[in-house]
């Protein structure tokens, strides 16, 4: 596909590049970037030549293991149907990948090379992906143009169109109105996603799915056995699970706990666990004379000691979080006083109300969950108070923004289902012997 946009984005990417090179080792990050793409070909060559050629193969593009857990469930329900699948998934970020590099149903986990046509050229050619399942955002064109002049089938899903997006700048509107053209279907969140690639970016291919995170959520909302050790201590109690807090938010919340008459039970869960932020935290709660166990002092056995009334719980370990919200009888998120809020989601599956700070207008879910009563939003630490005081003392009203909370996840389910039929009508044009040899 020619395109004047097209020809300027290569050439200045060149030039980025070159100078990322040379600045690399002044800069870590940029000295990662390139480094963790290094023998990137060599392995998928490896790989991919014990491969089947007849097979379908799909190939899932997320920037990080965020968009990655929305693919997941479109994945399970692929390959419930149809086991033979081949599954590539690619990254953009360190974090995607190496949290799941490991990723069980894929025949390999890569970074994805820089978007020059050669490295395009060279992908697409060793995947030979019948479709590639691009999710939410991180629209690398190179890539996108070799695989459709390739004949792979593009798909978009969780498509995602904020207001102040950089997609309606009148400099890139055109832009990425070709990009999105790319596209053989795209799968919006909502209604207005969908008016909006229709109305601004002339997309007719642009369908209402909804988002596969609620479908992700409740998949793993099943999963509890991490912490299957620790439901005797909170039994019958009325339990705050306080997760992903930073800093911030533990300045608020420590203060608002303690000054509470009735307290619940407290379970805190970092943002970081690393040695450095734990040796912090664990002088802060010395400082406030505040009794505290880590999970990594519990086991499994009932010689265990831990007095919820009267000792917080540290989580000081990783993959603790999804499920320890299972236990909970409301929740706090953190990040709402920094950037934006954590997952929210992820406790509202549980049918239990959520507190967050301020800043959460760039997560459609939070805002989603205040607008249906599921969520309250604490600016300072007298709010903060004022809400724990309410959720813990009032176990109806607790009751009924924790329903609200969880009808807003149920009812918003449904996503994969929709995408996973529209990927398998191209499966059945493209089913095993159909590739061309």
């Amino acid at each position: 596909m020619k395109s004047p946009a097209f020809t300027l984005y290569s050439f200045f990417l060149q030039i980025f590049l070159g100078l990322a090179r040379l600045l690399s080792p002044l800069h870590p990050k940029l000295k990662t970037f390139f480094r963790v793409r290094q023998g990137v070909f060599e392995e998928l060559e490896q790989k991919i030549s014990k491969l089947s050629s007849t097979t379908f193969r799909l190939w899932v593009h997320a920037a990080s293991v965020g968009e990655f857990e929305q693919a997941r469930p479109i994945i399970a329900a692929l390959k419930a149907s149809h086991p033979e699948i081949t599954l590539f998934v690619s990254f953009l970020s360190d974090s995607g990948y190496n949290a799941r590099k490991n990723f069980p149903d894929a025949s390999a986990v890569f970074y994805l090379p820089t978007d020059t046509r050669r490295n395009a050229r060279k992908l697409v050619s060793l995947l030979k992906p019948d479709t590639l399942l691009l999710m939410r955002y991180d629209f690398w064109p190179n890539h996108l143009i070799e695989a459709k002049k390739q004949g792979t089938i593009l798909i978009l899903a969780a498509a995602v169109l904020q207001d102040n997006a950089s997609y309606f700048h009148p400099l890139l509107k055109g832009f990425y109105r070709t990009i999105f053209h790319l596209f053989d279907h795209l799968y919006t969140v909502s209604a207005k996603n969908t008016m909006a690639f229709r109305q601004t970016f002339n997309c007719e291919q642009a369908e209402t799915a909804g988002d596969p995170r609620f479908d992700q959520v409740m998949l793993r909302s099943r999963n509890r056995s991490k912490v299957d050790h620790l439901k005797r201590f909170y039994t019958n109690r009325t339990v705050l699970v306080a997760g992903s807090v930073w800093e911030h938010d533990e300045m608020l919340l420590l203060p608002a706990w303690q000054e509470l008459q009735k307290r619940p039970s407290l379970v805190l869960v970092p943002h970081q666990v690393n040695h450095e932020n734990m040796d912090r935290l664990y002088q802060e709660l010395r400082n406030r004379s505040l009794a505290y166990v880590p999970v990594s002092a519990l086991n499994d056995t009932l010689n265990d000691t831990l007095n919820p009334e009267e000792e917080i719980l540290v989580i000081d370990q990783s993959g603790y979080l999804v499920e320890l919200y299972s236990i909970a009888s409301f929740a706090y998120i953190g990040g709402g006083f920094g950037v934006n809020v954590h997952n929210t989601l992820e406790p509202a599956v549980y049918n239990i109300p959520v507190l967050f700070g301020p800043r959460y207008h760039n997560s459609p879910e939070a805002e989603g969950l205040v607008a249906a009563g599921g969520a309250t939003v604490v600016h300072n630490q007298k709010e903060m108070a004022s809400a724990l005081n309410t959720l813990t003392g009032d176990a109806e009203q607790r009751a009924e923004r924790g329903m609200a909370a969880g009808a807003f996840v149920q009812e918003r389910t449904g996503a994969t289902a929709i995408i996973a039929k529209g990927i398998e009508r191209y499966y059945s044009q493209n089913s095993p012997g159909k590739r061309t040899q």
